[in-house]
């Protein structure tokens, strides 16, 4: 088992969502960068979809109560083990009784903490991700204890480093593609979307990135329409509201962009100031 002993800003269990449950209502959710969690499990062999910690803006600290592997991927948050430096993306091996604690901001917003044979908290609908409503608890608080598979097999210290992509965390590159009410934008609307360097507003959770910059909408009043992570929908004052992970099912607004799963991962490691330049894709 693991102690929270600070919870930090954000500090949660997730995985890879909940599948086949949209039509109640229901999103999907999970974490918001999968690339570096399917990294972070891959390293210890874990199955993809098995649970990790997401820890937003570092500074979370953590006791274990067991001995265990675990390793650290996504944004560098400085972590240390009883205050020594420890790589990321690699096997870590982390005796009973130690600390890891997380500092410093180098790059990225959100990291992630997998342990050998994943995390064991309450299954709900097929899944471990919190999520307010669904699950008895949203985030961690201090004191908080996190269950771990005790059959874990100690894998053998090695020593090495897998090359981790962390040029997709820098980049402000977002490719997207053509929503469905793409085609009824004007000329001048998409020459907008293609020319504006667009910021990431103080308004950005695991629901949604709201942009400062402004895009004119002349749009009537549609019905309520499907929606999923990475839809870009204009709002009636002009802004975009670019969904994340817990995004709602539907939406009333027009949904202008989609953007790629790659970018939903690179948006994640974005926080307030951080700029964007969409890269607009056609479905060959």
């Amino acid at each position: 088992m693991i102690k929270v002993l600070s919870s930090g800003i954000y500090t949660a269990i997730q995985d890879l969502g909940r599948i086949g449950y949209r039509e109640m209502g229901i999103p999907v959710a999970g974490v918001m960068d999968r690339y570096a969690t399917m990294f972070a499990n891959m390293i210890l062999n874990n199955k993809e979809e098995d649970a990790v910690i997401e820890i937003v803006f570092g500074s979370s600290k953590f006791e274990f109560l067991e001995s265990c592997s675990i390793s650290i991927s996504g944004a560098d948050f400085s972590a240390k083990i009883d205050d020594k430096p420890v790589l990321m993306n690699t096997v870590l091996e982390v005796e009973k009784g130690s600390v890891l604690s997380f500092g410093k901001r180098n790059f990225g917003v959100r990291t992630y903490i997998a342990v050998k044979g994943g995390f064991l908290t309450e299954t709900v609908l097929g899944g471990r991700s919190f999520y307010k409503g669904i699950t008895n608890r949203h985030v961690f608080k201090k004191g908080g204890i996190i269950p771990i598979n005790k059959k874990q097999k100690k894998i053998k210290e090695t020593r090495s480093k897998v090359k981790f992509n962390k040029g997709y965390i820098k980049t402000n590159n977002i490719e997207v593609y053509e929503g469905p009410e793409y085609e009824l934008l004007s000329r001048n609307q998409k020459e907008k979307l293609k020319q504006l360097e667009f910021t990431i507003s103080s308004s950005n959770s695991r629901m949604g990135y709201i942009l400062n910059e402004k895009i004119e909408n002349s749009f009537p009043s549609m019905l309520s329409s499907g929606v999923l992570p990475g839809t870009v929908q204009l709002t009636p004052s002009g802004k975009l509201i670019v969904l994340m992970r817990d995004c709602q099912v539907t939406g009333g607004y027009p949904r202008i962009l989609q953007l790629t799963e790659e970018s939903i991962n690179i948006l994640s490691q974005k926080t307030t100031k951080d700029s964007i330049d969409f890269k607009i894709k056609r479905f060959s």
